[in-house]
């Protein structure tokens, strides 16, 4: 989790499969739009890698702020999927 001016980083690296030497995967689906209120622990997103899916949890409570990443998109493990402006 990185921070910039005051927002939060939602990035792939603490939620990435330990089974697998895949460093690429892609977003499958948002569950939540910009400008969502979110709480800690709820789930973002989901991105896939190889054929395991993982669901992104919000690092912390806020606003989601900015996608970054949209769906079908590849990535690179560690990649930031979005920002949350922290309450």
């Amino acid at each position: 989790m990185s921070q910039d001016d005051d927002r939060v980083a939602v990035d792939t690296g603490d939620v990435w499969p330990e089974d697998t030497d895949e460093t690429e995967g892609v977003v499958v689906n948002w569950f939540l739009s910009e400008g969502s209120r979110v709480d800690a622990g709820d789930d973002l997103c989901e991105f896939q890698v190889e054929k395991v899916s993982v669901d992104v949890p919000a690092p912390e409570p806020g606003t989601l702020e900015e996608i970054v990443l949209e769906e079908d998109d590849e990535f690179e493990r560690g990649a930031v999927l979005a920002w949350i402006r922290p309450d």
